[in-house]
């Protein structure tokens, strides 16, 4: 069964079959985790189409991966983006454990695959042009003859309703009927979110008041289905959900089954979820009704298309009016992108957390977004400072006295975020680490259920070797999961946001209105090291607009008696973003040629892998940038290379 538009584009196009004889180069990046292109060492072009393709290779690939290609034929030579949409294993074909996987391009390359494709038949002789005709027509395009068949039918059924019911409501309450009928159930709603109320309320509901049905968007089955997106097929009975029995107790129903899928708009954010319940004359849904649900939830999320709710109250980060929440990761760069991920992957575990990072660069930020955002988001949360207090403050914060409870005792079912946790006396480490390893506090009853961050602008790692000043085994026990948050000066493309939504901050709490730089001081903030990160530069945007009340466009960066920021400091890191760029023993063409490379890396990413794109946009032919990258990827292949000993050369020889 299909999950996706894209991949029903994907499986349905029109494909050319391509054969090793041919002589089509084809080469394969894609975009790992941190955002950086690994090329892929064996990669095989299956077909292709007017707008994707189909490959295999035994790297694992996840659906939404990131590619970069490029495809030779003769004369014919072009690089494109894509995307990966279907993912599957095909015994037939395989044995060394490779995947088969379908792609869709970027359509600004569809010219290009055009090209290709006009040219590559061209070249194929009668007898392949007529055997693979006959072998397209005979492909099959659903998994059986009998799933097709139920798909067009639902699919045609549905279609008769739309063009029935021009109100939208009354649609939606049909095809509520219709699918307690074909998954034969009791009852069946459809909720959306509600951003000002951060609550998942029923637009439609059958068998019950949809009045009664709202609800936080974090609680129960379809709270987990909305904010993980992962469809549910749940046994009430025995898999005992908490919460149903509590929307039983207030509706009046008994709940024995659910079914529950997410729904999507046109930007494919979840908006809400459909839920079925109580299978009849069965203990739980089927594996095939789960597959319905998905065709059925696909068709709801067509309906819905265009709902895109926006609001300043929102919890929830994608919808969210842009920079107006207390707590928001801002930016566009690649490090932003993957802590991004980060704060998705982490947000829902209870393992400890690492968080490790300059002074200012958003660790307590960080710590609070994946608090708000994960399961842990309506309990206590508290942050401990080790930094800056005594230590009789910090023990009682910590472990609580006779007359006072500890942070950890409160902030039950919640986290606790341990500050520049390094601060902390070696002694009370010792005794944390037992107390959290434990889930007690000594002398207390209460068993201990928190989620511990810890933070950190200090090299742990060398505090315990050089020094002794660290626990060893805390340090064991906050790496379970460790994130790094690169310095502003290493993620420039954030600056612009951050200022954007400092200066909406600012004015607003100083009751102003908007005010704007000048793009010469934009320029002049952008070039900035920003030792001090993204405190200092919210600092400075608060003293630009202290120091110009009056002034809408602010044109200069203040005086030398009251300066905004220290402009001697401008460009004074450049290179530490770049490895060995200012390495003293490599000799200056090498140092130039790795900071080219970074530039390029740069504008490539910015027009989405199109090398020719990235390579016009800087000046230059697309085959000069081919050879600064060749030159560049040796010079970092010889320094990963260490040279041979003297003693190993003196054996040798």
């Amino acid at each position: 069964m299909l999950t996706s538009f894209s991949e029903f584009k994907y499986y349905q196009s029109f494909r050319v079959p391509v054969e090793s004889r041919d002589d089509v180069q084809f080469l394969m990046e894609f975009e790992n985790e941190q955002g950086r292109y690994e090329f892929i060492d064996k990669v095989k072009l299956l077909d292709v189409s007017m707008t994707g393709m189909g490959f295999t290779t035994t790297c694992a690939l996840p659906v939404g991966t990131v590619l970069r290609c490029s495809i030779q034929f003769k004369r014919l030579r072009f690089d494109f983006g894509a995307s990966i949409v279907r993912a599957f294993h095909d015994v037939s074909s395989s044995s060394d454990g490779s995947m088969n996987y379908g792609a869709e391009l970027d359509s600004e390359d569809y010219g290009n695959m055009k090209r290709f494709i006009e040219q590559y038949i061209q070249s194929l002789p009668p007898e392949r042009l007529k055997d693979s005709l006959v072998q397209l027509a005979l492909t099959q395009h659903y998994a059986s003859e009998k799933e097709g068949f139920e798909m067009f039918s639902l699919l045609l059924s549905l279609f008769k309703d739309i063009t029935q019911f021009g109100n939208k409501e009354k649609f939606v309450e049909s095809m509520l009927e219709e699918i307690v009928r074909i998954l034969n159930g009791q009852r069946a709603s459809i909720f959306l979110i509600n951003t000002e109320t951060n609550e998942l309320e029923a637009v439609a509901a059958l068998g019950i008041d949809k009045e009664l049905l709202k609800f936080d968007y974090r609680k129960g089955i379809a709270g987990s289905v909305f904010t993980t997106g992962v469809s549910l097929n749940i046994d009430a009975t025995t898999d005992k959900v908490r919460f149903s029995e509590e929307m039983d107790k207030m509706t009046g129903f008994d709940t024995r089954s659910i079914l529950c899928s997410p729904i999507s708009n046109r930007e494919d954010k979840i908006i809400g979820v459909i839920e079925v319940l109580n299978k009849r004359n069965e203990d739980r849904f089927t594996v095939e009704d789960e597959k319905t649900m998905k065709v059925l939830a696909l068709i709801l999320s067509s309906v819905f298309h265009n709902y895109n709710p926006m609001s300043e109250k929102s919890l929830i980060r994608r919808f969210s009016t842009p920079y107006d929440r207390e707590y928001a990761w801002i930016g566009r760069s690649p490090q932003t992108s993957e802590i991004r991920k980060a704060i998705v992957r982490l947000k829902d575990i209870d393992s400890p957390l690492f968080v490790t990072g300059e002074p200012g660069t958003g660790k307590k930020l960080f710590a609070r977004i994946v608090h708000n955002e994960g399961k842990r988001g309506l309990a206590p949360y508290f942050v401990i400072s080790c930094k800056g207090i005594d230590e009789a403050t910090l023990s009682r914060e910590l472990f609580g006295n006779e007359n006072y409870k500890s942070k950890l005792e409160e902030s039950i079912g919640g986290t606790v975020v341990f500050d520049e946790i390094s601060f902390m006396p070696l002694h009370l480490q010792i005794k944390l680490v037992e107390v959290l390893k434990s889930r007690r506090i000594p002398g207390s009853h209460i068993s201990l259920d928190v989620r511990a961050i810890f933070t950190s602008s200090k090299n742990i790692k060398s505090m315990i070797e050089d020094e002794g000043s660290f626990n060893p085994d805390l340090y064991n026990y906050m790496v379970s999961s460790e994130v790094n948050i690169e310095p502003l000066r290493k993620r420039p493309l954030d600056i612009d946001d951050l200022l954007s939504a400092c200066l909406r901050r600012e004015c607003r709490k100083q009751g102003l209105l908007l005010k704007d730089f000048t793009d010469i001081v934009k320029d002049q903030l952008f070039h900035y090291s920003w030792p001090g990160n993204v405190s200092e530069l919210e600092k400075a945007v608060e003293k630009a607009v202290l120091y110009n009340p009056k002034a809408h466009v602010i044109s200069d960066l203040g005086s030398k008696s009251s300066p905004i920021i220290d402009l001697s400091k401008s460009g004074s890191c450049l290179l530490e973003n770049i490895p060995h760029a200012d390495d003293p023993n490599l000799p200056l063409k090498d140092r130039v040629a790795l900071v080219e490379r970074e530039m390029i890396l740069a504008e490539i990413k910015r027009h989405k892998g199109n090398k020719s794109k990235a390579a016009a946009s800087m000046g230059i032919s697309r085959e000069a940038l081919r050879k600064k990258m060749l030159m560049s990827d040796e010079i970092i292949e010889n320094l990963k290379t260490p040279a041979a000993p003297e003693e190993s050369k003196k054996s040798a020889a």
